[in-house]
């Protein structure tokens, strides 16, 4: 139908061969690395720097390694040119306008993976693209923050964390009296700063968790399930290892809140995080009807 977008096939009769299409997705590759290279290098120096984006790291490599796990289907599927790839290169010009001229870095950041989306379904096609539609979108994890959603999400989660810290402590006879986001003991006052929140450990275990969900998890409802129930469970072991820090405090002094013990705990509490997705995770497994569940991908 005319004004439609369609997807073309490639054969040997076309001018753009498939191998063809990979020396020039190659070199557009190279031409947006190059576009974005100051972009991206801010953004490994934000992960290096700010240790709640310290999770990046692993991102594009486990990236990659999902792409190249689906190898095989990849050789099966047909290469076209899919001019729906236009949506994407559009939304990524407009974004990368925004933050040039506004300044915004996260548009600058979200542009480079909407740019490499684009590419890849205007090259390769839909078919091509569904293979590789968990690879691609999973690069989004690793664009930080912008700082003022840190700003809005910080300050609540710290004033969460000191609440339920507090309500732990009083269970177990501790007397503690809490004033915003600071606790006082008989001998310490601890201050639980933004650093505290626990949203470093909610955007490493929603990484993690996408990871599991996709390694582990044959439906798609469970994965949902699963990865929304990172939120839930990094929140609660962020308080519990703030009320960890004050029971520590209380008995072996201020100390324990600082240095190398107080990281040690959030080690720790982290890994309680990790074992409560495979307890999560073996529940599914227990009461989730199993019929219709088909491994995805």
């Amino acid at each position: 139908m005319e004004g439609t977008l369609t997807t073309q096939p490639l054969s040997r009769a076309d001018d753009l061969t498939t191998a063809q299409a990979r020396w020039v997705s190659f070199a557009l590759l190279v031409a947006l690395l190059a576009i974005y290279q100051p972009t991206l290098a801010r953004m490994v120096g934000h992960w290096s720097q700010i240790a709640d984006h310290s999770h990046g790291f692993v991102i594009a490599p486990l990236a990659l390694f999902f792409a190249w796990e689906q190898r095989d289907a990849l050789r099966r599927a047909p290469v076209e040119v899919c001019w729906w790839g236009l949506v994407p290169l559009g939304l990524s010009t407009a974004a990368l306008s925004v933050g040039r001229f506004g300044v915004e870095i996260m548009s600058l950041r979200v542009s480079f993976v909407l740019g490499l989306i684009g590419l890849v379904l205007l090259l390769f096609g839909r078919h091509v693209f569904r293979v590789l539609a968990f690879p691609l979108t999973f690069l989004f994890l690793m664009i930080p923050l912008p700082q003022a959603l840190i700003n809005y999400v910080a300050f609540p989660l710290q004033l969460f964390a000191a609440d339920w810290a507090v309500r732990m402590l009083h269970v177990i006879g501790l007397p503690v009296l809490r004033e915003g986001n600071i606790l006082h003991l008989p001998e310490a006052s601890l201050f639980v700063k933004e650093a505290c929140s626990g949203l470093r450990s909610l955007m490493a275990l929603l990484s993690l968790g996408v990871v599991f969900a996709y390694f582990f998890r044959r439906g798609w409802g469970q994965r949902i399930v699963l990865v929304a129930a990172t939120i839930p469970i990094a929140i609660a072991v962020n308080a519990f290892r703030v009320a960890l820090t004050g029971w520590l405090a209380f008995h072996y002094g201020p100390d324990m809140a600082k240095g190398a013990i107080h990281e040690f705990q959030g080690v720790i509490t982290f890994g309680g995080a990790f074992g409560l997705m495979l307890l999560l995770s073996w529940v599914l497994t227990t009461i989730w009807p199993r019929g219709g569940n088909k491994p995805a991908g």
